[in-house]
């Protein structure tokens, strides 16, 4: 079944007399189909976008449509339900964002101020944390862990690292509030968790299409080395990285896991 990838937002071009355009593109994620259209902005409607898609998918809808513009989501998302496609918000549109970039169109997205985590799901400690990409999968992926996210794009060989790359994470040993943070990590979707400088240095962890929360504050050198240090590891991983949730540091029990990727 096709995965396409969409963005139907506001187009850098105008039309003979100079009226606002949007357009409307669509790619599956290796760019072998691609399918463009316009329509002025009066006619900028889920209707419109229904009929595109319509014409777009000839004889097979896709399974799904990838949407990484919160702009564009909620009208590509009527769409979807007008036909019976499910509409995946996602940051991981990267075929997408190559076409747009080539067209010189813009891919970033306005991000909120980061905001605290609810006082609730607070751990009770965390750590950074090293394991080589060649062991990463194996070590999670069979353990009973409730909730576990390993993208199949993501993981290590298929991002072509080196088993010996060491990939970096953040452990959260969350107590008794640990099965609650997993699970409202779920809802939000994790993207990337991030090193951030500042007065204080913190960890952000950037979620679902736009969201941004403050997962960690300090002030202390020798975190902000072990900090400065994740970032690095980051880099030499394609961005690659992870985050583990559990309970206490016995290695007995987990909550949660996700593979990350910084864009």
């Amino acid at each position: 079944m096709k995965t396409w990838q969409a963005d139907f937002y506001r187009s850098p071009q105008k039309d003979p007399n100079g009226q606002i355009l949007w357009e409307l593109l669509i790619c599956d994620p290796n760019r072998s189909f691609e399918y463009t259209a316009t329509c002025p902005q009066s006619e900028a409607n889920a209707t419109w976008v229904t009929d595109q898609l319509q014409l777009a998918a000839e004889e097979q809808f896709p399974r799904v449509i990838q949407v990484f513009r919160p702009q564009s989501l909620s009208l590509i998302q009527a769409a979807g339900r007008n036909l019976g496609i499910n509409v995946e918000p996602t940051r991981h549109t990267l075929a997408l964002k190559q076409w747009l970039q080539e067209k010189q169109y813009p891919v970033t997205v306005d991000k909120p101020p980061p905001a605290p985590l609810p006082e609730n799901l607070w751990g009770e400690q965390w750590r950074f944390a090293t394991l080589p990409a060649g062991e990463l999968i194996d070590i999670f992926a069979q353990r009973p862990i409730p909730i576990l996210s390993v993208p199949e794009f993501l993981q290590p060989i298929n991002l072509g690292l080196a088993s010996t790359v060491p990939v970096p994470g953040v452990v959260i040993y969350g107590g008794k509030q640990s099965m609650r943070l997993a699970r409202w990590l779920a809802q939000a979707h994790p993207v990337a968790l991030n090193y951030i400088a500042g007065a204080p240095d913190g960890l952000i962890l950037e979620a679902s299409l736009a969201d941004r929360w403050i997962v960690a504050t300090f002030e202390d050198a020798e975190v902000t080395a072990a900090a400065q240090l994740y970032q690095q590891r980051q880099q030499q991983s394609q961005g690659l990285h992870f985050l583990l949730v559990q309970p206490d540091d016995s290695g007995m029990t987990y909550s949660g896991f996700w593979l990350l990727r910084t864009e």
